[in-house]
């Protein structure tokens, strides 16, 4: 239906090229100064760093985002090489990438015991601040590969020394997948494909190490064991063993598959026929979390990109937890209730969700579009499965403004944007979102 709206097209190709620009904003934003008073802290981005939003925000209402994310600046650099691939943006892309990858690697100098030695950054913090601020012990561990699982660092390639959930254990793995995508479809410089190499090694051995430890969700809220991180990190095992048999290596290929099957069978076991759905997390000492449905199984899925029956977008059990979801929210979002009938509902991430207007999500309704048009390349009810995808892109079409600028939330019972402007998360996903879309309407070309 929705593709008999002449408009929907236009709309479609406006907003992937505003998407592509506003996304741009947060990629070596250099010419940006964060300034965090009550810290006494001055922040410069270096090249190759992504900030999750160029917005200088602190918590006045808006969040303060101005950090570089390991899992978020991954899903931007992957959108940058669909925007490259299609023609969107020139060689610069290329040059961004190398600048990622550099900067990725520049990290690992990093040492909280430096920092301890320091000290001045302690006594230029506020008192009032002074809650916020990480013990010694704390940081005087991270040093060593215990930087991937800081989360998030500051766009400058120093510690945050700020208080946050830690570790996270999806970075790592987000990051490997993506420069191998890089290095398998585009054409790298030879110093670069080294460098490449060696961030993708560090990545994949800390996945190996670590998938099977307990850290916190993507959402940075509880600790256990997580479907999405599993996931993304048997996705990228796997593409590491391809890329290490075409290294001449079979024997550390093979034994990271043989950690793709254990990881598979754990993800099995997340499997609630009860209720019907995929558990987002087993919590430490088996206890049971109020947001086992939760659209980062659906994010796992795009993310990992995977090849098979079983935790893939054709997987029927994957199929079962979006139609939850998709239940969930119609039911709950008082924006969904008068929705239109050619429109899906806008989604979020979890049931009683409170942060700000606790949805909806741009990247939440994304990614439930993106999937819908995933899982049309290899059904036989591409149709409905396209027509499903639309739905969720109308959603978001009558919630962004004409400007294109998309926030992370748009207000679950107002429509209004909320939470942190200009996210580039939700750009990135509108950027994926499309070239999956174009991909399945590829596909039914080729088909009739």
């Amino acid at each position: 239906m929705q593709r008999e709206d002449p408009t929907f097209g236009h709309w479609l190709d406006a907003q992937h090229r505003r998407a592509a620009s506003a996304m741009l904003m947060s990629i070596s934003a250099v010419s940006l100064e964060k300034r965090r008073p009550g810290f006494g802290q001055t922040v410069r981005p270096h090249r190759g760093s992504i900030v999750a939003s160029p917005v200088l925000a602190d918590w006045d209402p808006e969040p303060d985002y101005f950090f570089h994310w390991f899992r978020d600046s991954a899903v931007v650099i992957e959108a940058l090489r669909l925007l490259l691939e299609a023609g969107h943006v020139g060689p610069e892309a290329l040059g961004h990438f190398s600048d990622f990858v550099d900067f990725s690697l520049s990290l690992r100098s990093l040492d909280g015991g430096t920092l301890l030695a320091e000290r001045s950054w302690r006594e230029r913090c506020s008192p009032q601040f002074e809650k916020f601020l990480r013990s010694d012990s704390e940081l005087g561990a991270v040093k060593g590969e215990k930087v991937v699982a800081e989360a998030r660092v500051n766009p400058d390639a120093t510690l945050d020394f700020s208080s946050w959930t830690r570790p996270q254990h999806d970075g790592a793995p987000m990051r490997a997948l993506v420069a191998l995508r890089w290095a398998h479809a585009v054409p790298l410089p030879r110093d670069l494909k080294l460098r490449v190499a060696e961030l993708v090694r560090i990545d994949l051995a800390f996945t190996e190490r670590h998938w099977r430890e307990p850290a916190y969700d993507i959402w940075e809220e509880e600790k256990g064991l997580h479907y999405y991180t599993l996931c993304v990190s048997a996705a990228a095992l796997q593409e590491g063993a391809r890329w290490l048999e075409e290294e001449d290596e079979p024997a550390l290929a093979h034994r990271y598959r043989l950690e793709v099957s254990s990881i598979h069978s754990r993800l099995d076991g997340f499997w609630l026929s009860e209720s019907g759905h995929y558990r987002s997390r087993v919590l430490d000492a088996g206890a049971r979390s109020s947001k086992e449905l939760d659209i980062s199984v659906i994010l796992a899925a795009i993310h990992a990109a995977g090849e098979g029956a079983m935790h893939t977008v054709d997987d029927p059990r994957m199929h079962d937890t979006l139609d939850r979801l998709e239940a969930l929210f119609d039911r709950t979002y008082a924006i969904n209730q008068a929705r239109a009938a050619h429109a899906g509902p806008a989604m979020g991430r979890y049931e009683g969700d409170v942060y700000f207007s606790g949805g909806a999500y741009y990247f939440s309704t994304l990614g439930a579009a993106e999937f819908c048009f995933r899982a049309a390349l290899h059904s036989d009810k591409a149709a409905a499965w396209m027509e499903r995808g639309d739905a969720f892109l109308q959603t978001v079409r009558a919630y962004t403004p004409a400007s294109g600028e998309m926030s992370e939330q748009f207000d679950q019972r107002t429509g209004a944007q909320s939470s942190a402007r200009h996210l580039a998360w939700s750009y990135a996903c509108f950027i994926t979102c499309i070239a999956a879309r174009r991909a399945a309407l590829g596909r039914a070309l080729i088909r009739s």
